[in-house]
C-alpha cells in the first residue's frame, strides 16, 4: 500500500479508470458480438449502426485507435453487406 497522499491519490484514480475502461470494451465487445449474430440484413443493419456508435466512442475516448476502431468497422459493414446479397 502506498504512504504518500499523492500515490494513493493516483491509486484511486487508477482503478476508476479501470473498471470504466474495462465496462466500455465489455460494451465495444457486446456490440460487436451482436451484429455478428444477426440473422437477417435488416436486422444486422440495425445492430451495425449502435455498434458504429459505441466503436467511434471508444475511438474517441482513446480507448482503442482510431485504425482499428475503422479495420472492425469495415470487417463488420462487410459482414452485414454479405447478409444481404
Amino acid at each position: 500500500m502506498p504512504n504518500i497522499k499523492s500515490a494513493k491519490k493516483r491509486m484511486e484514480l487508477s482503478r476508476t479508470a479501470r473498471a470504466k475502461n474495462r465496462a466500455e470494451r465489455s460494451k465495444v465487445r457486446t456490440a460487436v458480438k451482436h451484429v455478428r449474430e444477426a440473422t437477417n440484413a435488416e436486422e444486422a443493419q440495425a445492430r451495425f449502426v449502435e455498434a458504429q456508435a459505441v466503436l467511434d466512442r471508444a475511438a474517441t475516448r482513446g480507448l482503442h485507435s482510431a485504425n482499428a476502431v475503422a479495420r472492425w468497422k469495415s470487417a463488420l459493414q462487410r459482414h452485414v453487406s454479405s447478409l444481404s446479397a
